[in-house]
């Protein structure tokens, strides 16, 4: 894909993030630990990197290293709208979702389209709609 792939640091949580996007995405996911890496600045087992690809939605993220930040969301959202068909993007929000917190419900909205907003169980914002 060209184009933007969001890079997600998490606190130690990656390969759960990363499986929970394969599994409502779909798409490949590739991980590779610390250890596989080579590198020493984080725990051998924690994901030094991992990628979502060759699927409608492509990201990547890795466990932060000591001293980096991790993903803290303000003022902004990872954006899919029209991405996808209304059901698969339904699907998507809902799945995402799950052990989140809805801050808009996906609905129509008064200008015809309908979208809404959420926050995964990652801490992940989401805008999620279609037009019509």
């Amino acid at each position: 894909m060209s184009g933007l792939i969001p890079y997600l640091l998490f606190p130690g949580d990656a390969a759960e993030a990363l499986q929970q996007y394969a599994a409502v995405f779909g798409g490949e996911l590739q991980m590779f630990t610390y250890a596989q890496a080579g590198r020493t600045d984080g725990p051998e087992d924690a994901i030094a990197h991992g990628m979502l690809v060759n699927g409608p939605v492509e990201l990547a993220g890795a466990d932060a290293a000591t001293g980096e930040d991790t993903v803290a969301m303000s003022g902004m959202f990872l954006s899919l709208l029209g991405t996808a068909d209304p059901d698969t993007l339904a699907g998507w929000f809902d799945a995402l979702a799950a052990g989140g917190e809805i801050i808009d419900p996906l609905q129509k909205r008064p200008w015809g389209d309908s979208d809404g907003t959420l926050v995964d169980r990652h801490g992940v914002r989401w805008l999620i709609g279609h037009q019509g």
